[in-house]
């Protein structure tokens, strides 16, 4: 009985990922630098904005993740923005182990964080607070430090697999009205 009801719970799981997954989201590299780990670098989708006044983002890590306890002790990290044509870069910091550096420029950023070359943005950021988020740690970062390329397109991810914006037309014009509209306020 058990398992029918173990296999139940991981099919609804299952699905409530698939469904997630139907949200587009952009890919990053978050960075840090750890006394005792040295450098650290993961790929995730998991990062948002969440305000600018104080300049808040947030990004997450799963508590299974074996480089947890160094992500916790870090004083700061550095959000690095993919472009479309950085997924071999992605698919190396998405694995758990090995040499994630191998071959990687950068620089070294605020809180020793590297910066990654050639991202479309790079956000460098103070520790702020950690936060339960049931099978992850959420972690709200404040922006110290930022800048952005006026190129280039990002890398997103779509249901389980990288996928690329389809050029619009017209596309390159602004939007017929001010945003964030009042009604949002």
């Amino acid at each position: 009985m058990s398992q029918a009801i173990s296999a139940s719970v991981q099919d609804e799981a299952r699905r409530l990922r698939d469904a997630l997954g139907t949200f587009a989201t952009g890919v990053v590299i978050v960075t840090a630098w750890d006394e005792e780990a040295g450098a650290l670098g993961m790929t995730m989708n998991s990062f948002s904005s969440v305000s600018l006044d104080p300049p808040l983002v947030l990004f997450s890590v799963d508590r299974r993740s074996m480089g947890l306890p160094a992500w916790q002790r870090t004083a700061g990290y550095c959000i690095n923005v993919l472009s479309s044509d950085q997924e071999r870069l992605s698919n190396q910091f998405a694995r758990a182990r090995g040499d994630k550096w191998n071959g990687v420029s950068f620089r070294i950023g605020l809180h020793g964080a590297p910066i990654l070359s050639d991202t479309l943005a790079s956000f460098e950021c103070d520790a702020h607070q950690m936060l339960d988020g049931g099978d992850h740690v959420v972690f709200l970062a404040c922006v110290q430090r930022f800048r952005r390329s006026d190129s280039g397109s990002p890398l997103l991810f779509h249901r389980g697999r990288y996928a690329s914006l389809l050029p619009q037309a017209g596309a390159e014009h602004a939007l017929p009205f001010e945003w964030p509209l009042s009604i949002h306020y």
